[in-house]
C-alpha cells in the first residue's frame, strides 16, 4: 500500500514538473555557426578549408568612398583545384549593405598563390566578408 500510495502521490508531480507555461524562448548556440559575422575570411566547405587558406587581405578606401579589396588566396595542395570565391560587403556595424559580388571561378595551380580584387558597389561598405566554396 505504501508503493501505489508514493506513487499516485509522485505521479502528478512528475507531470507538472516537465510543462512549460508557454511563451518566448531564448535561442540557443547562437554563436556556434556565425564565424561570417566575425572573420573576414570564411571557406564554406570542409574540402575548401583543407585546400585553400588566405595568405594576406589588403583594403582601402577609393576617392569615391568605395572599399576595395584585395586578398591572396593560396592553394594548399600540390594539384591544380578550382573554387568559387565571392565578397559580401558590410556597414560599420556588421549588417549587410546589399552588396554582394557573385561567386566568380578561381583556378589555382599546384601551390600557387592569386590576387582577387572586389570593389563594392557604393561607399556604405566598411567591413566585408570574402567566402569560398567548392567549384560545382
Amino acid at each position: 500500500m505504501n508503493r501505489i500510495t508514493s506513487v499516485l502521490l509522485i505521479s502528478p508531480l512528475l507531470l507538472l514538473g516537465g510543462c512549460h507555461g508557454g511563451g518566448a524562448y531564448l535561442p540557443v548556440n547562437t554563436t556556434r555557426y556565425d564565424l561570417e559575422n566575425r572573420a573576414a575570411f570564411v571557406v564554406m566547405d570542409e574540402h575548401v578549408q583543407r585546400s585553400v587558406t588566405c595568405s594576406g587581405i589588403q583594403q582601402r578606401v577609393n576617392a569615391d568612398g568605395r572599399l576595395e579589396v584585395q586578398a591572396n588566396i593560396r592553394n594548399r595542395e600540390a594539384r591544380r583545384i578550382e573554387v568559387q570565391i565571392n565578397c559580401v560587403f558590410k556597414d560599420d556595424r556588421g549588417m549587410s549593405t546589399g552588396d554582394e559580388t557573385p561567386f566568380q571561378t578561381l583556378i589555382l595551380g599546384e601551390n600557387a598563390q592569386e590576387t582577387v580584387r572586389f570593389v563594392s558597389m557604393n561607399n556604405q561598405a566598411r567591413r566585408y566578408t570574402i567566402r569560398v566554396r567548392q567549384a560545382r
